[in-house]
């Protein structure tokens, strides 16, 4: 290698370093924002059941900011975590406003009771900061989309306190198939200052999920694994499904008037509430997923909690939708472990995982979460079910928007570079 290449290869290296430590610095600070922002406004919603009847107006608010201030050139925020993979795509440019946005949409989604989660925002406020940081500096094109994924990375490691997950996790969520090594530095760096920023400096504490028991390696526990996995892709393709068919028919009813969407699907949810009599559907659900590892949740938690998601996320709320799936993974998992036969927080566990694997579309990525998460527990079953939830998922997900670089299967007849979305659209036609 000669000098000037040499040259180049340092100065390109400090750039990343540099400019991902200020992504993962200020990423970790707004993130740790949001997480204690939104354990107080859960407590207040659970101190003051009946503020879920003001959940309609909230999502009039909602939609007013988003059909007011959410679009901007073709670029709309209300696309969520899509605008941010479109952006490293090259297709769009992610709007320096959505990560505020996005956080008012949420603050105001778990204080009235919607279901949601929290790597959305935490994502979207990423990108934000990348594209601030790559305005700034004038950053190439090649940059720009390296810098949103370090800003996916960032948020992500710091909203879960797993920063190794979220380096790969930027660099595997935009297409299907395929790691974006390329930016694996400024990733890795991201991450890793956004997790110690909020954990280090700001003393974020994160929730913990302890497995009591791994069943012992044999033949017919791995065989069980694969079972449960199976089931795990299978919740996890409903659930997609689902919430993006209530956008769909909710968008072209109402000519995608985000108010109106908003405000009948709070309606929808203030209706579920009352019938089903309790709130443990509405929020984030973090007392019940704890519950599951350590006694019997009810028998069809999983399913409300699907229900109550896609509703909240399909008619405009904001949020995230991992805590979502964790959910519904780990009460499912506890309620078939008298069925097939594994100890109770070890099923727990893997729905957990293996649910998100199947919807996110990240196997890796949710086998390093599963990792960190458990203390490298069971790490030959985890990776099992992170690639047989991936591969029986099909071509679906949470976000239409990830491109298929390569089909999981020859059995699937997919194209190659084509979005989810529109991998299902030729499967419906």
């Amino acid at each position: 290698m000669g000098e000037g290449k040499e040259n180049t290869l340092i100065r390109t290296l400090f750039v990343w370093v540099v400019l991902g430590a200020m992504i993962g610095l200020t990423v970790g600070t707004t993130t740790t924002f949001l997480l204690n922002t939104n354990d107080f406004l859960g407590n207040v919603r659970e101190g003051n059941s009946w503020i879920i009847v003001l959940l309609p107006l909230a999502g009039l608010v909602i939609g007013y900011i988003y059909n007011n201030y959410g679009s901007n050139g073709g670029n709309d925020a209300a696309k969520g975590n899509n605008l941010v993979i479109e952006g490293v795509q090259g297709k769009a440019r992610v709007l320096l406003r959505m990560g505020p946005i996005v956080y008012l949409g949420t603050f105001l989604t778990i204080l009235f009771g919607g279901s949601t989660g929290r790597e959305g925002a935490a994502i979207q406020m990423g990108g934000s900061v990348a594209r601030a940081v790559n305005q700034f500096f004038h950053m190439s094109l090649i940059d720009t989309k390296i810098f949103l994924m370090s800003g996916i990375s960032a948020g992500f490691g710091a909203a879960f306190g797993a920063p190794i997950t979220g380096a790969v996790f930027g660099m595997e969520m935009v297409y299907l198939g395929k790691m974006k090594y390329e930016a694996v530095v400024p990733c890795l760096v991201a991450s890793f200052i956004g997790h110690f920023t909020a954990t280090g400096a700001w003393g974020l504490e994160h929730e913990e999920f302890v497995i009591q028991t791994i069943p012992e390696m044999t033949l017919l526990s791995f065989s069980k694994v694969i079972v449960a996995a199976v089931i795990f892709s299978l919740v996890s393709v409903a659930y997609c499904q689902l919430r993006h068919g209530i956008q769909r028919v909710s968008e072209t009813y109402l000519k995608k008037n985000h108010m109106w969407r908003a405000f009948i699907g709070g309606l929808i949810i203030v209706m579920l509430t009352g019938i089903l009599g309790t709130d443990d559907y509405n929020g984030r659900g973090l007392d019940m997923l704890q519950e599951s590892f350590e006694e019997t949740v009810p028998t069809f938690a999983f399913l409300a909690k699907l229900v109550f998601t896609a509703v909240t996320m399909g008619t405009g709320f904001v949020g995230g939708e991992a805590i979502p799936l964790f959910f519904m993974g780990a009460t499912l998992g506890n309620t078939i472990s008298t069925i097939i036969d594994l100890p109770m927080s070890f099923l727990a566990g893997l729905g957990l995982i293996a649910t998100f694997a199947g919807g996110a579309n990240t196997p890796i990525a949710a086998f390093l979460l599963a990792v960190e998460m458990f203390d490298g527990k069971g790490i030959e079953y985890f990776f099992l079910a992170c690639l047989i939830s991936y591969i029986f998922s099909g071509h679906h997900g949470l976000w239409p928007s990830q491109a298929i670089f390569a089909p999981k299967s020859r059995l699937y007849k997919v194209k190659e570079n084509e979005t989810i979305k529109a991998a299902e659209d030729n499967t419906k036609g």
